[in-house]
């Protein structure tokens, strides 16, 4: 597998108080890391590097919903 792609959360975002801009920006990240790990897929899906790539895809996608979860908060307000 090729070099992982860090997707924890940074100390300094706290997605509680970040503005518009900031989560617009973090989601194009998450995005493009999506995207990078799609590119990685392991061809052999019974793998146990298929397995981790999976549970990186679905943090990534968690995250990257909660961030939409946000910003449609503040379409809300």
């Amino acid at each position: 597998m090729a070099e992982r792609i860090p997707f924890d959360l940074p100390e300094q975002w706290d997605l509680e108080n970040m503005d518009r801009l900031q989560l617009l920006d973090y989601l194009e990240a998450i995005r493009e890391q999506i995207a990078q790990l799609d590119a990685e897929e392991p061809a052999d899906p019974e793998s146990e590097d298929y397995d981790e790539w999976g549970d990186r895809h679905e943090a990534l996608e968690d995250l990257a919903d909660d961030l939409r979860d946000r910003l449609d908060a503040m379409d809300d307000l």
